[in-house]
């Protein structure tokens, strides 16, 4: 981070230094830059394209386009408008702009205001350790910001938002001159009074006379827009302090704590004194904490940490002002190696996609998706662990174990050493997250995949031609004799409709607890599969038996349908019913068993796995939901996941006896050989962390299981 030096009394910061990476950087360089080109354009045609009145909203209740400009003292009337009077008073000169002129100058402003950002922001980062290579980080600021949902809402709304953020940076991570320092923030929190919290950051880093100066310098253009503007001055200081009661403030947009109190019921003393306990302690922790970053080196994190204080503890905290939360990802939380990406990407995730993305709708997790940003922002100010710059994986996490690289198993197949194999077990919130944001995004593409009804109903005659060819249309016979069979349709409903998702959750959760050496293998395939079956979807669309007409199939899970406006309860809104070919749930269904039969260590184990996918099989054709070639489908995207993972992998490592657990961490570069856990042999000085991590393999159970895979042997994990 940005070193901290008691130079002029201010802050004084060193950026990251160019790393030459050689051709390949300068390339990804210019990768980068065109995928930022293609996100500002995309922004800028996204937004032209929305007709007046649905853009600008904010800007326009400023401007009062298409009628008589707001007199004074008519700024606050109806609550449209909810900056600050001295952001009226800056922004008055631009009145005299068409709209069209304004929406466009005011876009092109703000692109190069979230460049700007950028820039600093990255410029602030530190150092990349030697010999190492890292991403420009410059685009990859920008492109983040771009992507984030404060800066797509400050362009949608015609906001002021990402100036504040843009004058704190070049306050505390560029100059060193204590006077103008202390006017860019002053500034800043004249156009959002929440910032003037960083007056208290500065005073407590010991740099007073730049606290003095902002405290002064915002209370000269309060005292200036007050001057010339007076009605509506009053009105946003008296009647509305500080932006309260601009708009609902128990509205989900609105991501403070006085939010949060308001969407939790809470009212009158109760709701005031719940309010001042938790606020008093977000402020003290938070100031705390970026004080101590400050004084360890680490400006940009302590400017974030102070800017999500101050955004959490601000009556209002419109969605547009919660940059800050997005800059936390310079802090470095986690002590290994994959560990270092979980706060980033969680952070990246919160920031760029909507809650109901990250979270199911239910009810009982309604209050932390409601409030997800705020809750961000308070963990980052009190809670994340960042680790400071003394501390040793700070410069060097905890190494990832690797398999060694191995020759195919499947002759003819070459393999890429696209990745290498990971035998370490993945951290949980990262796994739940990714798992989640997949799902939600598989939901969403496999509905915008659906096909009109004629083209579904066309494939589906092709699907049935080709069997009758191939003399596998067995479906209407093995459907009419399931309905004819009580028990036996109970039975196919209820395995058809139940354990779909059940089963392969429950295999990742064995494989995350017992085998995390094969958890991501499994996993990655199940992933790639699923990917492949949505190409299938897209591409085409099949009416499965039962919304064939005249073939006499029977829905025998929802009953007689009307072909044209079929019903399927509470998911007819949220499914595609042409989503046939792949059939996933046998997909789903044959992953599951071919991972018992390759993981299990009993046979009776492997037996019982390959019962689900042959209960699968008979639950989709009895019921008349898919048909047999639908499975066939299935069963080829699962063998392309696991032929892609072993090409782009390698093959997966052999257990050769007992469980395996997860692998005792790996030695520094030049620290010695690892001794064989267990053996009690010492061939060389071994670190602490390994040593600890042989001492309880052996209290567990003595010698070290061996993973062997067709290069050689490494040490499983224990």
């Amino acid at each position: 981070m940005a070193d901290v030096k008691r130079e002029g009394g201010g802050l004084a910061t060193a950026g990251a230094a160019p790393v030459d990476g050689g051709g390949g950087a300068g390339t990804a360089r210019l990768l980068l830059w065109l995928v930022v080109t293609a996100l500002g354009v995309r922004q800028l045609v996204a937004l032209l394209r929305l007709p007046p009145g649905e853009r600008f909203l904010d800007l326009e209740a400023w401007a009062a386009f298409g009628g008589v400009p707001r007199p004074s003292g008519e700024l606050y009337a109806d609550g449209g408008y909810s900056g600050t009077p001295f952001a009226a008073l800056v922004l008055t000169p631009l009145k005299r702009a068409g709209e069209q002129g304004l929406g466009l100058g005011w876009t092109f402003g703000t692109l190069l205001l979230v460049v700007a950002v950028g820039v600093v922001a990255a410029r602030a980062l530190p150092r990349p350790a030697q010999g190492r290579t890292v991403l420009p980080a410059v685009p990859v600021a920008v492109a983040l910001l771009l992507l984030s949902l404060p800066v797509r809402n400050t362009f949608f709304l015609g906001q002021t938002s990402v100036l504040p953020v843009l004058l704190v940076l070049l306050g505390c991570c560029v100059t060193r001159d204590a006077r103008a320092r202390g006017a860019l923030i002053g500034v800043a929190a004249a156009f959002q009074p929440a910032l003037l919290l960083f007056a208290v950051f500065l005073w407590c880093t010991g740099h007073r006379r730049a606290a003095g100066w902002t405290a002064g310098v915002f209370g000269a253009a309060a005292a200036l827009a007050w001057a010339v503007l007076p009605e509506d001055s009053a009105a946003y200081w008296l009647r509305h302090p500080a932006g309260l009661g601009l708009g609902d403030p128990a509205e989900v947009a609105n991501q403070s704590l006085y939010g949060l109190v308001l969407r939790l019921g809470l009212s009158g003393p109760v709701a005031l004194l719940v309010l001042l306990a938790v606020a008093a302690v977000v402020c003290h922790v938070g100031l705390r904490r970026a004080v101590r970053y400050a004084e360890d080196g680490q400006t940009l994190l302590a400017v974030a940490l102070t800017g999500c204080v101050a955004v959490a503890v601000a009556p209002v905290s419109w969605q547009h002002q919660l940059l800050w939360v997005l800059l936390t990802v310079a802090g470095r939380a986690g002590r290994g190696a994959s560990d270092r990406y979980v706060w980033p990407v969680a952070v990246v995730l919160v920031m760029t996609l909507p809650a109901r993305m990250l979270l199911p709708n239910m009810e009982l997790l309604s209050p932390v998706r409601d409030n997800i940003l705020l809750l961000t922002a308070v963990a980052a100010a009190c809670c994340v662990p960042f680790l400071r710059r003394a501390e040793r994986e700070f410069a060097r996490p905890r190494p990832t174990v690797h398999a060694p690289p191995g020759a195919s198993r499947l002759r003819g197949v070459p393999l890429l050493p696209f990745w290498r194999r990971v035998l370490t077990r993945p951290n949980l919130l990262l796994e739940l997250l990714l798992i989640r944001v997949g799902y939600s995004a598989y939901s969403q593409v496999r509905m915008a995949a659906a096909g009109s009804r004629a083209t579904a109903e066309a494939h589906g005659e092709q699907i049935h031609a080709i069997e009758r060819f191939l003399l596998l249309d067995i479906e209407h016979r093995v459907n009419h004799a399931v309905f004819r069979t009580g028990w036996l349709e109970g039975f196919l409903n209820f395995y058809y409709t139940s354990f779909h998702f059940v089963v392969p959750l429950t295999v990742l959760g064995v494989l995350y607890v017992r085998r995390p050496d094969a958890y991501r293998w499994a996993r990655t395939a199940l992933g790639f599969a699923t990917l492949l079956a949505l190409l299938g979807f897209w591409l085409y669309p099949l009416a499965p038996p039962r919304l064939m007409p005249a073939l006499g199939f029977i829905d025998t899970v929802h009953g007689v349908q009307d072909f044209s406006r079929p019903d399927y309860g509470s998911l007819t809104a949220f499914t595609n019913q042409y989503a046939a070919m792949p059939s996933l749930h046998f997909g789903w269904s044959l992953w599951c068993g071919v991972v018992v039969v390759a993981l299990a260590p009993k046979l009776w184990m492997r037996l019982l796995g390959l019962l689900h996918p042959l209960f699968t099989v008979c639950a989709i054709v009895g019921t008349a939901n898919h048909w047999v070639l639908d499975a066939v489908g299935g069963a080829m995207v699962v063998a392309a996941g696991f032929g892609l993972v072993h090409v782009l992998a390698g093959p997966r490592p052999r257990v050769r006896t007992g469980a395996m657990r997860e692998p005792a961490p790996q030695p520094a570069p030049g620290a010695g050989p690892v001794p064989v856990a267990g053996s009690g042999q010492e061939t060389g000085p071994v670190p602490e962390a390994v040593r600890d991590g042989a001492t309880r393999a052996k209290g567990a159970g003595g010698g070290e299981p061996e993973a062997e895979g067709e290069g050689g042997r490494v040490p499983s994990p224990g």
